[in-house]
């Protein structure tokens, strides 16, 4: 179970406390257990600072704990603030990313042939970049248009491998299998088994999908239709 701490603590001396930070984070260098850590300074109080600190369970904190540059900073950290710091330990109970939902949305619905579903997890203004797409940059009705004849011929099935979110970004690793039972791009249907790999990356904004980046191995697909020798 995942584990955060939150630390709570009044200073003056903000730049001094990230400038501490920084310390711990090279000092603990290949030792620390810390997978994120936020510092936050409050809007109406700046005096009012708190660390977000996460670790993949309480087990492994303490790991971090114990180590001798984590008590060094500590002390450190304690003659920066106006009063002894406040912890507070926190097993994760819940921790849902919402732009990785809203992705996992988009590919579930894409399985389920629901271009219309689709549609409603994108932005009004949504762009799509696809170099194997008749241009590198298709707002959403041509992106349903031109990936509709693709989910016609090959009727893919997409597996999503692993998914990375960071701020307003996701990355996707994927993989897919298919038969060519339909023409695509004049390429008469061939009934021939498919299967490849690809990469997207998405930008979310208010909750839907703004813009995609795709990847994929077009070349190898080409192979396995037969169309290129290799």
């Amino acid at each position: 179970m995942a584990f955060v701490q939150v630390i709570d603590c009044r200073t003056q001396r903000v730049d001094e406390l990230n400038k501490l930070m920084d310390n711990w984070v090279e000092a603990t260098k290949g030792k620390r257990t810390a997978t994120h850590s936020i510092v936050g300074q409050d809007r109406s109080d700046s005096a009012h600072v708190v660390e977000i600190v996460e670790f993949p369970s309480y087990e492994e904190a303490m790991k971090n704990s114990n180590l001798p540059e984590t008590d060094r900073i500590y002390r450190e950290l304690v003659a920066l603030c106006e009063g002894e710091p406040s912890f507070t330990d926190l097993d994760v109970v819940r921790d849902e990313q919402l732009n990785k939902t809203v992705v996992r949305s988009f590919f579930e619905s894409i399985n389920k042939r629901d271009l219309d579903a689709v549609e409603a997890l994108c932005t009004r203004g949504y762009r799509e970049h696809d170099p194997s797409l008749s241009s590198y940059d298709l707002d959403i009705q041509q992106s349903k248009a031109e990936n509709g004849e693709i989910l016609r011929a090959f009727q893919p099935r997409l597996t999503l491998d692993s998914l990375t979110a960071e701020g307003d970004t996701v990355c996707v690793r994927l993989s897919y299998a298919g038969k060519h039972q339909a023409a695509y791009q004049g390429i008469e249907a061939t009934g021939r088994d498919i299967k490849g790999t690809g990469h997207a990356t998405f930008r979310c904004e208010g909750g839907k999908i703004a813009e995609s980046w795709w990847n994929w191995d077009d070349l190898g697909m080409m192979r396995q239709l037969g169309v290129i020798e290799g």
